[in-house]
């Protein structure tokens, strides 16, 4: 078991002000069988007018908040403390032949909906090709995973600023560098193609390195990877093509959708404010 404490920081800054605001957030830790929350707080400036919280079709909690007064910056800042214990997967060569697995999701409606193309990933070819040459015929599903993780993370470069939110998974293939999200989309777009069940994971990732470590990408914010499902008997496995990591007790999980768009840590709506410009600060340390 690790213990970690999370401070997850977003302002915005605006040219004009924000007359009024509504804000959906997923900044809370999911509670899970191998995950616990020990505490959580937020606090936002200004302080907004209503909060409210609820539960998303996926399972993730949601916190609303609505702000009714002008203002020219708007901050929100999420702590909370969180015992991390992943189990181990199964040995690769234990697990069942992917084209299995991929049948057995087909019949399967509590994993079936990640299969499906979403909206910010459609169909693409290129991604299926690039998944399939590690799924070679009657491979185990989940040593050709890995062997797929580690091919993102060699073959693509890790460089913030030139991809977006939007970026399609196209671009990324073209131009072999990104970021985790564009990583963690074309290894979905790709199991996808296959008729593999693969969710979209938000969370943190450890910020410094323990004596002798390797500092991880992607660690400066919100962390996204790979929840990719074994089947039945095995269930989920979560990797990080980013850092081509098995998730074990580095990884911190907000929550899980199709893709980004589903667990944006921050998304809303605003009348006001003209530009602006966001700054994002995360920090993932030993409790």
């Amino acid at each position: 078991m690790t213990l970690w404490r999370i401070r997850h920081a977003t302002t915005y800054r605006y040219a004009e002000p924000v007359d009024m605001a509504s804000h959906m957030l997923h900044l809370s830790p999911r509670p899970l069988p191998h995950q616990r929350v020990r505490w959580e707080k937020m606090a936002c400036a200004p302080e907004p007018a209503r909060v409210s919280s609820s539960v998303d079709h996926f399972g993730n909690r949601v916190t609303w908040l609505f702000l009714d007064r002008p203002h020219a910056r708007f901050e929100v800042v999420a702590e909370a403390e969180i015992e991390v214990a992943f189990p181990a997967p199964p040995p690769a060569d234990q697990t069942p032949p992917w084209e299995q697995v991929a049948a057995e999701a087909a019949r399967d409606a509590a994993v079936a909906e990640f299969t499906f193309p979403s909206p910010l990933l459609p169909e693409h070819a290129g991604a299926r090709d690039y998944a399939a040459q590690s799924f070679t015929p009657g491979r185990p599903v989940l040593a050709a995973l890995l062997e797929l993780n580690g091919r993102i993370r060699r073959d693509f470069t890790f460089r913030a600023g030139v991809t977006g939110i939007a970026t399609p998974v196209g671009q990324v293939l073209a131009q072999r560098m990104g970021v985790c999200q564009d990583f963690t989309h074309l290894m979905l777009c790709g199991l996808r193609g296959l008729g593999l069940p693969a969710r979209y994971v938000s969370g943190y990732i450890r910020t410094l390195p323990p004596p002798g470590g390797v500092v991880h990408l992607g660690a400066d914010q919100s962390h996204a990877w790979v929840g990719a499902w074994l089947g039945a008997q095995a269930g989920w496995v979560d990797l990080d093509p980013t850092n081509d990591l098995v998730v074990r007790d580095e990884h911190v999980v907000l929550g899980w959708g199709r893709d980004f768009q589903d667990i944006s840590p921050l998304r809303g709506i605003i009348l006001g404010g003209g530009r602006h410009s966001l700054n994002v600060a995360v920090d993932l340390i030993p409790a």
